[in-house]
């Protein structure tokens, strides 16, 4: 029994590995040839700002900061949100 699992084996191994018949030589590596790519032409970088920027001239304000009857109004507004039991 033994025999023919070997011999099955081999010949499963036979066809899908068949073994090399006569002399089989590498094939020669390829030459490579290098040929240069052009330079990449960049584009001019963009124009930057040539004046300082004034800081205290711009009328932004942060808006975190509240004024005083805005803060006292969103606080009272917080507080009868809370005691309507909307916010805990």
């Amino acid at each position: 029994m033994l025999d023919l699992i070997v011999r099955l084996l081999a010949c499963v191994l036979s066809l899908c590995m068949p073994s090399p018949r006569g002399r089989h030589r590498a094939v020669p590596p390829p030459v490579l040839t290098i040929t240069p790519t052009p330079t990449p032409v960049l584009a001019p970088p963009p124009c930057r700002f040539t004046e300082r920027l004034d800081g205290g001239a711009s009328r932004l304000i942060r808006p975190y900061l509240l004024t005083p009857e805005e803060h006292r109004r969103q606080r009272e507004r917080r507080r009868a949100l809370r005691l309507a039991g909307a916010i805990r």
